[in-house]
């Protein structure tokens, strides 16, 4: 008996190595990640493309701009997905580390505009604040004296006389998100290069003090999912929150935006890169698996058609800032090229 359970654990171990070793089974659906702000837009292309197609619809995943990144660049095959959205332009770290993987081949899609927008409840005091004003509130650390020392700001009001004295309450993404990339790097470095301050401030100091979000809970993670941040907002008049504009945009008739730096966010400000904290939408394509996995290719038609994208698309329709005609032709090229994205780009 001794001899058969261990023959019998021999030929477990074996099929569990031989299971492990095999390669992972096809599949005839298009597998997505990545940001929680394009999620909206692209769940609706995959709608779209899943009935008027003979193609299954894309399985999505929203697991923000930076863990899609991650997922997509671990290699070819799959069991890896076919595409990521980003809410922020993919860095060369990232693209490095798909070509270590092996993913060397990738197109890059620029889909449109968003601005990110400081937002409340309509039943709250809304802030008309500068950038500056912002990363005093929201900064890890800020300047007192000279020097830099942990943020001791508690109250709106300690920042400048003219916001709420109520305390420092505000919602937003994760580090994962790049709604959290794109909001340290346009606002709250913005608002520190302000500071005469940060002038003496080396490249490496500059990141980790400019771009740095405090923690000591007057910033909140909410995770990858901004209609949470949406919900906190209607139902806590105290609570402010960070996330794209489409999100305040579906939820005009409760929630207000904060004016940045003297302009409230609109759609034409954002798409003129008027508005202070306006960024570009993404999405990458790994080309290994355009051909094995069915329908990369339509799909990407769909997204970048006149009837998605252009000034009268229905992408449009559900809050997207569409590029401009000349963009979108431009788009349609690029889906007939795929040409591969390069280190020299993203420098």
């Amino acid at each position: 008996m001794m001899k058969l359970n261990k023959a019998l654990a021999t030929v477990a171990l074996a099929g569990s190595v031989a299971a492990m070793s095999a390669p992972a089974m096809a599949r005839d659906t298009i597998s997505i990640v990545g940001s929680s702000t394009v999620y909206p837009f692209a769940t609706v292309v995959a709608e779209r493309f899943g009935t008027k197609t003979d193609f299954s619809t894309p399985k999505l995943e929203s697991t923000g701009s930076g863990g899609g990144l991650k997922l997509f660049c671990q290699g070819i095959g799959t069991q890896h997905p076919d595409i990521t959205n980003a809410s922020r332009r993919m860095k060369t770290s990232e693209l490095e580390l798909c070509q270590s993987n092996g993913v060397t081949d990738i197109t890059e899609f620029r889909i449109g505009s968003d601005g990110i927008v400081i937002a409340s409840s309509k039943e709250a005091e809304n802030l008309d604040i500068t950038l500056e004003q912002l990363f005093l509130a929201l900064g890890s650390k800020v300047p007192v004296n000279g020097e830099w020392v942990a943020n001791p700001n508690k109250n709106w009001s300690d920042v400048d006389s003219s916001l709420p004295n109520k305390p420092i309450r505000v919602m937003g993404p994760p580090p994962t998100s790049g709604t959290r990339d794109s909001f340290n790097e346009l606002a709250l470095a913005a608002g520190c290069d302000q500071l005469p301050e940060a002038a003496n401030l080396g490249k490496d100091e500059h990141a980790s003090i400019c771009e740095s979000v405090r923690e000591d809970g007057a910033f909140i993670e909410a995770g990858e999912n901004d209609n949470l941040i949406v919900q906190k907002l209607i139902g806590d008049t105290g609570m402010y929150g960070v996330f794209g504009y489409s999100f305040l945009e579906e939820n005009a008739d409760r929630l207000q935006a904060a004016t940045l730096n003297g302009m409230i966010p609109t759609a034409e400000a954002i798409a003129a890169d008027e508005y202070p904290v306006a960024r570009s939408l993404f999405f990458y394509v790994k080309k290994a698996h355009v051909g094995v996995v069915p329908g990369i290719q339509e799909y990407i038609g769909e997204f970048i058609s006149n009837a998605a994208m252009g000034q009268n698309g229905y992408l449009k329709d559900v809050g997207l800032i569409v590029p401009p005609r000349a963009a979108l032709m431009d788009l349609m090229d690029k889906a007939e090229s795929m040409p591969n994205l390069t280190l020299d780009e993203l420098k």
